[in-house]
């Protein structure tokens, strides 16, 4: 493993405490809810067959994984997070799928990347949880070969998803200190906006921004969706911290809002997203 300096502040914290551990328990729910983005991503990613590929919080490898399995050999790529307990995960998924991948343990935002040492930069929702979003795409910028490619995979807008704000809306009043979404802050959401998203981008030193609108259908199985409230988003961290009778009375009143979503054994929503593409300049 390589390593800069350890990384701060409240998304160190986050992610190498209680939101990395709900990855990692539920690391197959989530493969299998998100799969359609992941093999849209690893297909674009690959298309021209690059030799050195980047994916920024990578997470527990699916989609480093997904990659390197579809180059080969042919191909050297990396995945980037600041979790610990999630690249253990990813160490782990590379092992058993056979593949090499080299994982660093660091912020994408500072970290000394060689210069012009990718073909290919990718990331399926890991680019929205940046302190400071301009200097993390300089320093990608700069770690792109020249007309590298960038291809990131994020959230459009709380009102384009309500699948992923229910459970807050409906605990709200039995949360009164839930933590409320920071629209421009690291987050979800934090790259719903897509001229804020274009101004970044070019601010940063990419060229030929374009941000495609993606609806993706995804399922996962009606009998994991209390595990999944239970664990994802603000009311899922607050939910991991109660005691048992105080978090049975908070799923009680939230799984009702969504039954609407529940499809016989399945539950089914739309992943709003975007697909970010941009080149780095000659």
């Amino acid at each position: 493993m390589n390593a800069s300096r350890e990384a701060g502040g409240e998304q160190e914290k986050l992610w190498n405490g209680l939101a990395a551990q709900a990855w990692v328990e539920a690391e197959a729910l989530l493969d299998r809810t998100f799969k359609p983005i992941e093999e849209l991503l690893v297909a674009e990613v690959c298309a021209n067959s690059p030799g050195r590929v980047l994916d920024v919080g990578c997470g527990t490898g699916v989609t480093t994984v997904g990659v390197a399995r579809r180059l080969g050999t042919q191909a050297r790529c990396t995945g980037i997070d600041i979790s610990e307990t999630m690249l253990a995960a990813a160490r782990a998924r590379a092992e058993r799928a056979g593949v090499h991948v080299d994982f660093i343990r660091a912020s994408a935002q500072d970290h000394a990347f060689h210069s012009a040492s990718f073909d290919s930069i990718m990331s399926r929702f890991g680019v929205m949880f940046f302190e400071d979003f301009t200097a993390a795409f300089a320093n990608l910028r700069r770690a792109a070969a020249d007309r590298g490619e960038l291809r990131c995979i994020t959230w459009r807008s709380m009102t384009d998803n309500p699948f992923m704000t229910t459970a807050e809306r409906v605990a709200a009043p039995l949360l009164p200190d839930l933590p409320p979404r920071k629209p421009d802050g690291p987050g979800q959401f934090a790259l719903a906006d897509e001229p804020r998203v274009r101004e970044i981008l070019e601010r940063s030193g990419w060229m030929s921004v374009e941000l495609r609108p993606l609806d993706i259908p995804c399922t996962m199985p009606e009998n994991a969706l209390v595990s999944y409230l239970t664990r994802f988003g603000p009311v899922g961290r607050a939910l991991m911290q109660m005691d048992a009778p105080s978090r049975d009375r908070i799923v009680e009143a939230v799984r009702p809002a969504f039954d609407s979503y529940v499809d016989g054994a399945d539950v089914r929503f739309t992943a709003a997203c975007w697909m970010i593409a941009a080149r780095g300049r000659a």
